[in-house]
This record gives structure tokens, sequence and C-alpha cells, in this order.
């Protein structure tokens, strides 16, 4: 559940402000700004970070079990790392300013690093379309986030990376959560098609 609840809350904080605080622009101005000092949103935008933070910690547990390999420490990471931007709020001061920044890099790198290292073993266990989403959101979420120092529709760029990696996240939480995912699961065979070596397929107990 903290899959889902975390990209939700996250989600819902920053459409939200968006919609609530004058002047602000989701094309030009970045998530973060909901939360500086003095903004009217920074309340509704620090829970929604806070919230993410809170839920990556079960989130992270669960890709854990289910997903073999480290993808789960990226899950894990990139909830600190919001933890830290929460607690680093933009405005405050240049050196908060730049920790704020280094805290979002960092997200950002750990996030895609949960989707790039779920890819193998999704493939690596015939779950071809699990591992199609996890690495088409890396990439795009890599090209869009690593753009946004550089071009004036920074914050589009920004929702555009981050919302992708949510929807991977909640993707491969909903598998989980569903018994679709995990430990001694493995996808059934297309229709009309064999079982190599006779092997059968294995499905939850009960």
């Amino acid at each position: 559940m903290g899959g889902i609840v975390g990209p939700a809350a996250f989600i819902g904080a920053w459409v939200a402000g968006t919609v609530v605080l004058d002047g602000y622009s989701p094309i030009t101005d970045a998530i973060s700004r909901l939360a500086a000092v003095g903004a009217d949103t920074r309340w509704l935008m620090s829970t929604g970070f806070l919230a993410f933070a809170a839920a990556s910690v079960p989130a992270a547990a669960a890709v854990r079990r289910a997903v073999p390999g480290s993808a789960w420490t990226g899950v894990l990471g990139t909830g600190l790392a919001t933890a830290a931007v929460a607690a680093l709020p933009l405005d405050r001061s240049d050196t908060v300013d730049a920790a704020h920044g280094l805290a979002a890099a960092a997200g950002y790198v750990l996030f895609v690093y949960a989707a790039a290292a779920a890819t193998p073993p999704f493939h690596a266990s015939g779950r071809r379309g699990l591992a199609a989403l996890s690495l088409g959101v890396a990439v795009l979420a890599t090209t869009t986030l690593a753009a946004t120092p550089f071009v004036e529709a920074s914050g589009l760029l920004q929702r555009v990376g981050l919302t992708s990696l949510d929807v991977w996240l909640v993707s491969v939480s909903t598998q989980i959560l569903t018994g679709r995912l995990g430990p001694g699961r493995t996808p059934a065979p297309a229709s009309g098609s064999g079982r190599p070596n006779g092997a059968a397929v294995s499905r939850p107990v009960g």
C-alpha cells in the first residue's frame, strides 16, 4: 500500500498546490516552490513530501521481497531524499537552497535507479511488460529530469519525469498487493503456448 499511497499523496499535493497558489506556474516553476519559505502552500506540499517519504519504507520492504536485486534500495533512498527535501525548504538561505538541490538530485537518481534495477529481474522472470515499463520509465525520467536545469519549462519536465516514476511504483506495488508479483510467482504462459521442459507455473497456495 505504501507504493500506492505515497505517490498519490505527493501528486495530490502538487496538483492542489498548483490550483491554490496565486502566480504559480506548473510549466516553469519547480514543485519545491510550493513548499518554499513563505508560500501559502508550504504546509500542503511539505505534507505531500513527508507522506511519500514515510510510505517509501513499507514500499521498499515489499519491493525487496518481490523483486530480486537492489531496486528496493532506490525506492527507500528516494523516500529518504524526499524527507530531506521537505526539511530543507527553498528561500531559507543560499546554503539551504544548495542542500535542497542536492537532496532533490539524489532523489531523482535513486528513483531512476529503482526502475532501471528492476528491469533485468523482470525480464529474466518472463515479465516482459513490467520489464518494458521499467526500462521505458528509467529512460524517460532520466531524459526529462536531467534537462530541467537547462530549459524554461523545467516545471513541466520535472512533473513528467517524476510522474512516470510514480506510475512505475504504483504499477509494481499493485502487482505485489494483488498477489501477482512476489516470491514464487511466475507469469502464466501465453494462450496456446507450451510450458518449456514440462515446467509447471507456480501459483499462490490457498
